[in-house]
């Protein structure tokens, strides 16, 4: 087994409870790291995932539909992303919201989920 991560994945969605998130929107990141059997490693695309499809399967499914919560868009996207692409054995994904909306300062809030076959 291996991993293949897609670390800091940018993306403007209009997630969160309050009305302002979703007429503002906001600048969420997504991590997801994914574990793999590399079939004898050979040097092809068909041995592996494709991290391609999986980033564009994120950054759609990520600004396509509001969620109010965070762990609820990391459910979602890890649900899919098991549903869509049977070489990956267990996935993590975390969803940052570096700009939540708190009376404070926070550097990050982030959420992580985890599915396994």
């Amino acid at each position: 087994m291996g991993r293949v991560v897609l670390a800091g994945i940018e993306l403007y969605a209009r997630h969160g409870l309050h009305a302002e998130e979703e007429r503002l929107g906001a600048r969420f990141v997504v991590d997801v790291e994914m574990e793999v059997a590399f079939e004898g490693r050979p040097d092809r695309l068909a041995s592996t995932v494709d991290y391609s499809a999986v980033f564009l399967l994120v950054q759609r499914l990520a600004t396509e539909r509001r969620f109010y919560l965070i762990e609820a868009l990391a459910d979602h996207l890890a649900d899919e992303i098991m549903a869509r692409f049977a070489e990956v054995q267990a996935v993590v994904v975390r969803v940052h919201k570096p700009h939540a909306p708190l009376p404070g300062v926070v550097r990050d809030v982030f959420v992580e989920t985890l599915r396994r076959r």
